[in-house]
């Protein structure tokens, strides 16, 4: 067997080491991070589909309420629903994010900005493409009772009597089109932050505590820019269940906008998102670093021995 063969073996081996460490080290990323936020992101999709006024208050009376009536556990109501999603979804997004950081040339140091936010863009569109369906349950899972969707199952199962793949879809357009800024924005700030620190210190790479400041940063930066567009999504998603039918994105912002005003309706819910927010995406973005480093030096999944 020659060097050729050998090192085409290797590049190879190399390669699928890499996908499997990043599909592992994000979807871990991904369930810690939801987990923690959960009680707060069901909280926020329920103003968010209702035309309930919100406020810190409010929010801790639905939180108090739930505990109440239905018990500690329906704090993390939906999260089954989320687990199944975002463990795929984070696992796919990280990795299209190393393989776009790779086409695009965007992980050497002098990259430009624009290009960082492009390569963040088409990593959460590809991961928002793939697993549409899932966040669509869990959003109808967060804002109803157990006894009208009690499994991820039911959700699915009563989404397709309508027979046509577009229930599994609705509100597609308008989560890619708010994707498209916060995947930009969020990955683009922390890959920049990340490159900043190491041109200031001269350090490889920043400490846990750092990487949690700079994805907390990040996601503040990316969730802010694209809230509106997740206002609509929601409502699109969950459209019927507060009777109330929202088929089109211009349709939804105008019955938002007169209906609850810009900043009580499209920027609803937008303070929970600046504390849970930078929560969750420091928490994803510190823990895929720390983990895929982590994964990369375990004997088994280190080329050549």
């Amino acid at each position: 067997m020659n060097n050729k063969t050998v090192s085409s073996k290797e590049e190879s081996r190399k390669t699928a080491i890499d996908w499997v460490t990043n599909l592992v080290a994000g979807a871990m990323a991904g369930a810690l991070a939801k987990s923690v936020i959960a009680p707060l992101d069901r909280t926020k999709i329920t103003f968010q589909v209702t035309k309930k006024e919100f406020s810190a208050r409010q929010a801790l009376r639905f939180l108090n309420h739930s505990y109440r009536t239905e018990g500690l556990l329906s704090l993390w109501r939906g999260n089954s629903a989320t687990m199944a999603r975002i463990i795929p979804y984070a696992a796919i997004q990280f990795t299209a994010h190393e393989q776009w950081k790779h086409i695009l040339k965007t992980d050497r140091p002098d990259a430009s900005t624009g290009m960082r936010f492009v390569s963040g863009s088409l990593a959460g569109v590809t991961a928002q493409s793939l697993t549409y369906p899932l966040d669509l349950a869990r959003a109808r899972m967060a804002v109803t009772p157990r006894h009208i969707y009690g499994s991820l199952y039911q959700v699915f199962v009563h989404l397709g009597h309508d027979r046509q793949a577009r229930a599994f879809y609705k509100g597609f357009t308008a989560t890619i089109l708010g994707v498209i800024p916060y995947a930009g924005v969020s990955f683009c700030t922390y890959e920049t932050l990340k490159q900043t620190h190491k041109d200031y210190t001269q350090k490889p790479c920043p400490n846990p505590l750092e990487r949690l400041l700079f994805g907390a940063l990040a996601g503040l930066l990316g969730q802010t820019s694209s809230y509106p567009l997740d206002i609509v999504r929601r409502r699109m998603q969950t459209s019927g269940l507060n009777g109330v039918e929202y088929n089109s994105i211009r349709g939804t912002i105008l019955h938002v906008y007169r209906e609850e005003g810009i900043f009580r309706g499209l920027y609803k819910g937008v303070t929970m998102n600046w504390i849970k927010g930078p929560i969750a995406v420091g928490i994803s973005f510190a823990t895929f670093d720390i983990m895929q480093s982590a994964l990369s030096q375990l004997p088994l999944l280190r080329p050549g021995l």
